[in-house]
């Protein structure tokens, strides 16, 4: 029987107990995995697909790790995957081994979030820095207390709590009011947060700060928005995401809950006004390439969504 990711999340223990079956076995992934595409992202060839499960497709260890580097992406799989499923040959995740947030840029201007929660279905969220020395969180991982202490540590002030669409929406509020921060959403997704601060309207860009903008990008949901920083870095949310298995950018248009024509629209725009070099999505792969590379990719994806039909939404459908 299927669970519902807040029934799954308190399922969920932040620790276990490392057993002599586990130890022989070494690192592993349980069958609560959502097939969300964190881990393999972070631990690629190390953890990969298997076939089978409640959306069609699970994660399994396809080789254990052999070096150093190998383990700490291991970890970095464990600690932000949202059922905890990946685990360690022997002993619970300490928060010594947490490497969150973790830098992803070599300025350091962007960090990974780790800790996915099962309600935004395991979605990458991330802190941007900005030059004043505060931050913006873009999306949210699952809410501790512990954790938005540890974020502001680490990267600074949050001002900000951006949220791309309406099932990326779970913690929003708790972590807006514990940085004090203003909390954005589009006005086509305000009936999934309808305590947002502030409210993206119409189609036109919205600057949400110095070198930040915020572009609506309707499709996957109505009030989709694109949060673009400096020419750079794109966080897209479930819009589009960079595919392993292409090797270029996609969209997941067996899910889609407003239209694929109207993202198929949107991409095309956004292929000719959008400048980026980083595709950093909630699922699938975050990806760095040329603007104008970039730019030659999203023309190539707005010309195959075109040809996409309208279907049911299928998560099993989907591989990134």
């Amino acid at each position: 029987m299927s669970t519902t990711p807040a029934e799954q999340e308190t399922r969920t223990a932040e620790t276990g107990t490392g057993t002599e079956a586990d130890a022989e076995q070494g690192w592993h992934v349980d069958d609560r995995c959502l097939n969300c595409n964190i881990a393999r992202q972070l631990a690629p060839g190390m953890i990969g697909y298997t076939e089978g499960g409640q959306y069609g497709g699970l994660s399994t260890v396809i080789r254990q790790p052999e070096t150093e580097a190998d383990v700490e992406k291991m970890y970095l799989a464990a600690h932000a995957c949202p059922t905890r499923s990946v685990h360690p040959p022997a002993g619970a995740l300490s928060s010594d081994s947490d490497p969150y947030p973790l830098a992803l840029d070599d300025e350091g201007i962007v960090h990974l979030c780790g800790h996915a929660s099962p309600r935004t279905y395991g979605a990458t969220s991330y802190l941007l820095r900005r030059p004043d020395g505060t931050a913006m969180m873009i999306d949210t991982p699952r809410w501790r207390p512990a954790l938005a202490r540890r974020y502001e540590q680490k990267v600074g002030k949050v001002t900000d709590v951006l949220i791309t669409h309406l099932d990326h929406v779970a913690h929003a509020r708790k972590y807006a009011d514990a940085f004090q921060a203003r909390l954005w959403i589009h006005e086509g997704d305000l009936h999934s947060l309808p305590d947002a601060d502030h409210i993206i309207r119409g189609r036109e860009p919205v600057e949400i700060g110095p070198g930040v903008i915020a572009h609506p990008f309707p499709g996957h949901t109505e009030g989709s928005t694109l949060f673009i920083a400096d020419d750079t870095f794109c966080f897209t949310g479930d819009a589009f995401f960079w595919s392993n298995s292409q090797q270029t950018l996609e969209v997941a248009h067996s899910v889609v809950y407003d239209s694929i024509r109207t993202l198929a629209d949107s991409v095309a725009r956004g292929a000719e006004e959008l400048t980026f070099e980083w595709v950093l999505p909630g699922h699938g792969d975050l990806h760095h390439l040329p603007a104008d590379e970039m730019r030659e990719r999203m023309r190539g994806l707005g010309r195959r969504a075109a040809t996409y039909p309208a279907e049911p939404v299928d998560y099993g459908a989907v591989r990134y």
